[in-house]
């Protein structure tokens, strides 16, 4: 495009332009501020008043954010929302809102009887609503296989895992993964028994695809608890059990390390030790080196700080532990609290086979 002249002197044409400069970084964040500010509010409302909604929507949008389905479900959970296991029974592929039922099948607290237990009640009402994992949170199973599940579900429930595979036509793989995910229990009583039942599932001919097969399953011990912990963290990446670090908590108590929750009791500037799953490293551009870790126990979460030089020498420690342990200085403003590092442990070993994640540098 031709140049145009508008007879403006050079240094009142640079001025314009530094105020129009200075306006684009200031005005951009704040637009984005009240858009914010915004979305905070609402979020916040929903939280505090729809939990279960807000926790259902937010599994649903994994991955996302800075938290993991882990650390959502144990703070739901601290705030009275039951949630409920992945099942081919009940589930969707989405995480859904699931009315809660008697041993009678009727709702709880409603006089009204079964024949309205299929109503989601909202968290205003006497009874609030469950949250039921969908099939989304097993881990590499596919939506198509859960659709057709969801569809021949519809029709009339599901009576052995053979009816199951043949109805809905899963493959050796999905079935591993549902018993895996301990998604079949509404079909055989643990784990041991879902994968020896999907062993014994056999392809069969089209004709013979409606007869019946009679076959005695085996008495099997169930899985003990350590080994769902450990199941359920490989196909899940979370448990609804007891957390693994309430299994390790009396080990770690004889190690001086405090839970996250006798963190939260010390005074500002009490040296302290703290043991956790690393659930997220983070390192701002804006920190000049230091990096921000979460650890994760039965009790919380705890925010620790390791300044540059620290995580230069334990570098190791510091990038490579999934169970962290840390010996520092508890700083605290108000309600919240940090551990201020000075030396790092890695005590992973005591996870045994146990498989854990971290959020590093997102």
């Amino acid at each position: 495009m031709p140049e145009i002249n508008r007879c403006y002197q050079r240094q009142f044409a640079e001025q314009i332009y530094q105020q129009i400069l200075g306006f684009g970084e200031y005005g951009f964040p704040e637009s984005h501020s009240a858009s914010f500010a915004l979305l905070v509010y609402v979020s916040s409302w929903i939280k505090r008043h729809e939990p279960a909604a807000f926790l259902a929507a937010l599994l649903n949008s994994q991955p996302m954010g800075f938290y993991a389905p882990s650390q959502l479900i144990q703070d739901a959970q601290r705030h009275n929302v039951e949630v409920l296991p992945v099942d081919v029974a009940a589930s969707e592929w989405d995480c859904a809102l699931e009315a809660r039922k008697d041993e009678g099948g009727r709702m709880k607290d409603d006089p009204r009887g079964a024949e309205n237990s299929s109503l989601v009640t909202r968290h205003s009402s006497p009874c609030a609503p469950a949250v039921r994992l969908g099939l989304r949170m097993i881990s590499g199973f596919s939506e198509a296989a859960a659709g057709r599940i969801v569809a021949a579900r519809a029709l009339r429930p599901f009576d052995s895992v053979e009816d199951l595979a043949r109805r809905v036509q899963l493959n050796r793989r999905d079935l591993k993964l549902l018993a895996s995910a301990g998604a079949l229990k509404a079909l055989a009583d643990h784990r041991h028994s879902a994968h020896w039942e999907v062993a014994g599932v056999e392809d069969v001919t089209p004709f013979l695809a409606d007869a019946p097969v009679n076959e005695t399953s085996p008495v099997l011990t169930a899985p003990t608890e350590g080994e769902d912990l450990v199941a359920d963290y490989a196909s899940l990446g979370f448990t609804l059990g007891r957390h693994p670090l309430a299994l390790l908590r009396p080990r770690l108590a004889r190690m001086r390390f405090a839970s996250a929750a006798g963190l939260r009791e010390l005074p500002h500037g009490r040296p302290a030790r703290a043991a956790g799953i690393v659930v997220g490293r983070q390192r701002p551009d804006t920190a000049s080196g230091v990096i921000f870790v979460t650890l994760e126990d039965e009790t919380g979460s705890v925010n620790v700080i390791v300044w540059r030089d620290l995580a230069e020498r334990q570098r190791r420690e510091l990038l490579g532990s999934r169970l962290l342990g840390v010996h520092g200085v508890l700083e605290r403003e108000g309600e919240v609290v940090h551990l201020i590092a000075g030396r790092l442990f890695d005590h992973s070993n005591l996870l045994g086979a146990l498989e854990t994640a971290s959020r590093d540098f997102h």
